[in-house]
């Protein structure tokens, strides 16, 4: 069963960062693709970045430059480092496996000043 926890957001001023982390359990992570989404409210869930089980990454138009996604196999965990945050990236941040319907319940991102 997979299981998967958000943690590492919280409040923070337009041009800040903050890394959030998503630990996996119930899964070989180094087998698993894994996506980072968000949803702000009023909007539909959106993908922010991806990682493959080789590495290759992809991130959304809306956030590359900004927002890095990597991933430690050896702690079960994915990461998502954002910076330069923008307010218009306010939403819940969710981590998903990929043909997985599991999702975790998401960690809080508000950027404002």
């Amino acid at each position: 069963q997979v299981q998967l926890v958000e943690s590492g957001g919280g409040l923070v001023q337009p041009g800040g960062s903050l890394r959030l982390s998503c630990a996996t359990s119930g899964i070989i992570l180094r087998n698993r693709a894994v996506a980072w989404y968000r949803q702000a409210p009023g909007k539909q869930r959106e993908l922010v970045a991806s990682i493959g089980s080789g590495g290759s990454t992809y991130s959304a138009d809306s956030v590359k430059g900004r927002f890095t996604i990597s991933r430690d196999n050896a702690k079960n965990t994915v990461y998502l480092q954002m910076n330069s945050l923008k307010v218009e990236d306010t939403a819940v941040y969710y981590c998903n496996v990929p043909g997985s319907s599991a999702w975790g319940q998401g960690t809080q991102v508000t950027v404002s000043s």
